[in-house]
């Protein structure tokens, strides 16, 4: 492939599937990826969020960053998440990946320790940057996990500084900043969406104009969701009918319900249960029969009632576009209809 030089199209944020006794589904994480690239995917993110990275030693992380461009065989980009709260970490990872021949790589908000905007900006971003002036660096922005978050003004800053910063993967869910972030970095900087639900207005908004989307959902459904991109660039009233049939998919990325707990006197009481990416996504793929496997501690399993939310979402988009799941069928050698009404395939997913 030609060197990566726009950010754009759908980004699949990679699951790391695993075995029941943890170990890594290697084989399934290779038909994960050849079902993304013959489905056109724009480029593969592995070890990001979606990909478990908090419980990914890094040996795993870097060992997940060969084995995704050794079986993307440069059929798409690779950015790969080489973020930490420590710079230190960070810069092994990324010159790993720049070694391994990835082409751009995600580097996440430090959490936890919390550095300032001008921290992050001067001690992180920054120095990873400098550090590897021969890769794309791509911030990635989301403090509802991160804690801090770096801000439009130092964003815009560091792509004046360093001509390898020229997107940013935005997972704010804020619009404002969004469009204070386009103002003062032009037209020529590449923002990147973060949340499915909120892609389509993100590249439509005239004062955001997005031009693509790191997606958790294009794990199940990348020609859809990759169709869906393309059109909203074109400016095409499809996208929006596009987003439309996805938007039960979108809905599912996070699943919050509430459940019963029984205390030993048994009396009872009413608590949400907020089950956060990847595990919905896991549990909808194992539901369907592609490899996801459990997640890694602490992350565990849904309560049946966040089950059946994932397995109606998926049941309304067979029923309204049975076109957006139906190339999981012949990648994997599954019955979409039997898969959603057996329960047999779902109530092992909850506790």
């Amino acid at each position: 492939m030609e060197r990566l030089k726009k950010f754009e199209g759908a980004w699949t944020a990679l699951v790391t599937p695993f075995r029941e006794d943890g170990k890594i589904d290697w084989e399934g994480f290779e038909k994960n990826i050849k079902f993304q690239t013959s489905r056109g995917i724009s480029g593969l993110v592995p070890t990001g969020t979606t990909g478990e990275s908090p419980t990914l030693g890094w040996e795993e992380h870097n060992l997940f960053t060969t084995k995704t461009i050794q079986f993307a065989s440069k059929k798409c980009y690779v950015m790969a998440g080489t973020g930490s709260n420590s710079t230190k970490e960070a810069i092994a990872g990324t010159k790993y990946a720049v070694e391994a021949g990835a082409d751009a790589v995600l580097l996440v908000d430090c959490y936890y320790n919390g550095p300032s905007s001008l921290e992050l900006r001067k001690e992180y971003h920054g120095a990873v940057a400098k550090e590897f002036p021969s890769i794309q660096v791509v911030p990635y922005i989301i403090p509802g996990r991160s804690g801090t978050a770096l801000s439009p003004e130092d964003l815009a800053i560091l792509s004046k500084e360093f001509s390898n910063v020229r997107a940013v993967k935005e997972a704010t869910g804020d619009l404002k900043r969004m469009i204070r972030t386009r103002q003062l970095v032009g037209n020529d900087f590449d923002i990147l969406s973060g949340d499915d639900e909120r892609t389509f207005e993100m590249m439509a908004r005239p004062g955001i104009r997005a031009s693509g989307v790191v997606s958790v959902m294009s794990n199940v459904a990348p020609k859809a969701i990759g169709e869906m991109v393309r059109r909203t660039l074109a400016g095409d009233s499809k996208g929006g009918d596009l987003r439309d049939a996805l938007s039960p998919l979108f809905n599912i990325v996070t699943v919050k319900v509430k459940d019963e707990r029984t205390f030993p006197d048994g009396s009872k009481f009413a608590v949400e249960d907020k089950f956060r990416n990847p595990l919905p996504v896991k549990t909808l793929m194992n539901g369907l029969g592609m490899p996801a496997g459990p997640c890694r501690r602490p992350l565990g399993k849904m309560s049946p009632h966040g089950v059946r939310v994932v397995r109606n979402a998926a049941r309304t988009v067979w029923k309204k576009n049975p076109e957006i799941l139906k190339p999981i069928e012949d990648a994997y050698g599954v019955k979409i209809e039997e898969r959603l009404e057996k329960d047999k395939y779902w109530d092992k997913l909850h506790y």
